[in-house]
């Protein structure tokens, strides 16, 4: 065992962050779609609540809140109020982007957008109208993280308009530099598996891209603060920490692991982003018990040659940002597979102390362990050139 780790003073490499996010700048839209759907592009409506957005002409809305309150104190922070005059230009600004991974002590990250968490979907139910934003919104990302000597890692959005359109999205991802894809629902639009889904699935693994699941995504559209929620209410604080524990994740992982796809696609890799990890042991262990007990009279045992666990061990990555007692388990998971992350500029970020989470996270874990989640896997599953050694020890 290698020596334990006590303090950040000690990393020597890059520090990665496997989730970090965007909020998308106002005016991306309105500047990017044809003109003709200009009256139904997302914007922001300024209001005495701060600044709301709208999407398709008020058919959906968001305020700017939670997604943006990076260094503020626990005092300060609220789901509504804020406005992009106030908020952090490193939400949205690259070069104050680089300047605040600096602060922090990061040396790059993975980016994820903010009012589109809910997928591709929140833009419009019209297939033309989601797919014009859903491009809009990856070609601003190439753009932001354009010229950052690799620090600034962009996934695009896939869209929930059929499978033709998650296929022409991926390819026009990856072409692009894009380093994986974030999807909502599964390829075919829907939150159902469908065989048709197999061609995405191929194409993703043939290319070596991550597709990323993170949380609020996969929900149908019940789902979610409604408007007039009352954010300040018990129950929203209840479902934030089902949330954060996993709650929103089991389900999709389950109709993922049991989609039949992995003895045809075994190099499929899937993220699983901000559900932290300490459920997924015994996640795990009831999904090999219960097939064990099912796969006979269900005719399982024809089409899963692998046990669950086996499965997410080899295929499934996760990423976490508080989770003392998932690093604790890590054993019992695939430490390959783990990555630690900020969720800057969201409220689950310590920004720009960074430094004193990883020290509650890791302390007195053996320092070659905690290299591989602060650095290694999250290198090697996007294939990132980044340098070996921390810049400037």
């Amino acid at each position: 065992m290698s020596e334990l780790f006590t303090e950040v003073a000690s990393i020597d490499y890059p520090i990665l962050d496997s989730d970090t996010h965007v909020n998308e700048p106002p005016d991306l839209w309105l500047d990017r779609i044809p003109a003709r759907f200009k009256d139904r592009a997302p914007r922001i409506v300024k209001t005495e609540q701060g600044d709301i957005w709208n999407f398709d002409d008020g058919k959906g809305v968001w305020p700017v809140g939670l997604t943006a309150v990076a260094g503020m104190s626990h005092l300060d922070i609220k789901p509504f109020g804020l406005s992009y005059d106030t908020i952090r230009p490193g939400s949205f600004v690259t070069s104050e982007r680089l300047r605040d991974m600096d602060a922090d002590g990061i040396y790059a990250a993975v980016h994820y957008p903010s009012v589109t968490l809910k997928g591709a979907r929140t833009y419009s139910d019209d297939p033309e109208l989601q797919r014009c934003c859903v491009r809009a919104y990856n070609e601003w990302l190439n753009e932001f993280c354009d010229g950052t000597d690799g620090r600034l890692i962009g996934l695009g959005i896939v869209p929930t308009t059929g499978l033709d359109d998650a296929i022409a999205e991926l390819e026009w991802s990856l072409k692009n530099g894009h380093k994986g894809v974030v999807i909502s629902a599964f390829p075919n639009g829907s939150l159902d598996p469908q065989p048709e889904d197999e061609k995405f699935w191929g194409l993703a693994a043939e290319a070596g891209a991550p597709v990323s699941v993170h949380i609020g995504s996969f929900m149908p559209d019940s789902f979610g603060p409604k408007k007039g929620m009352d954010w300040k209410s018990l129950r929203f604080i209840g479902s934030a920490c089902w949330t954060k524990s996993g709650g929103q994740t089991l389900g999709v992982v389950c109709d993922l692991i049991f989609a039949g796809i992995w003895d045809t696609f075994p190099d499929l890799r899937i993220v699983l982003v901000e559900a932290n990890i300490g459920w997924i042991p015994t996640l795990l262990e009831q999904s090999d018990d219960m097939f064990s007990r099912y796969r006979w009279y269900t005719e399982a045992v024809d089409k899963m040659k692998l046990m669950p666990s086996e499965i997410f061990h080899r295929n499934f990555y996760a990423t976490f940002m508080i989770d003392t007692v998932g690093v604790e388990m890590r054993h019992r998971m695939n430490l390959d597979h783990l990555m630690w992350s900020t969720d800057y500029p969201h409220s689950g970020s310590d920004w720009p102390n960074s430094r004193v989470t990883i020290e509650r996270n890791f302390r007195g874990v053996p320092k070659d362990e905690v290299k591989q989640m602060l650095h290694t896997n999250c290198r090697d599953l996007y294939q990132l050139d980044v340098p070996e050694v921390k810049p400037g020890r």
